[in-house]
């Protein structure tokens, strides 16, 4: 997996879900290219981002949001 070591120099526009509101404990999304998707924490815009396929973007978030939190057909 790819990633940088400073998300700030990114040169991307930073998102959060609106259902963040005004916590603080939320990750950051940002589109790098066609393919490739930054995320980072956003209590760290200075820290580390991964850089995501929008593939695999897709497929964690959709783990997420399973109520039971199990990735589809893995136990």
């Amino acid at each position: 997996m790819k990633h940088v070591d400073d998300a700030s120099t990114l040169p991307v526009a930073w998102w959060k879900s609106s259902a963040s509101a005004s916590q603080s404990d939320c990750v950051e999304c940002g589109i790098v290219d066609e393919t490739t998707v930054a995320v980072r924490d956003s209590k760290r815009p200075h820290g580390p981002a991964l850089l995501l396929g929008r593939t695999t973007l897709r497929a964690f978030t959709s783990a997420v949001a399973l109520r039971d939190g199990r990735i589809a057909g893995r136990g």
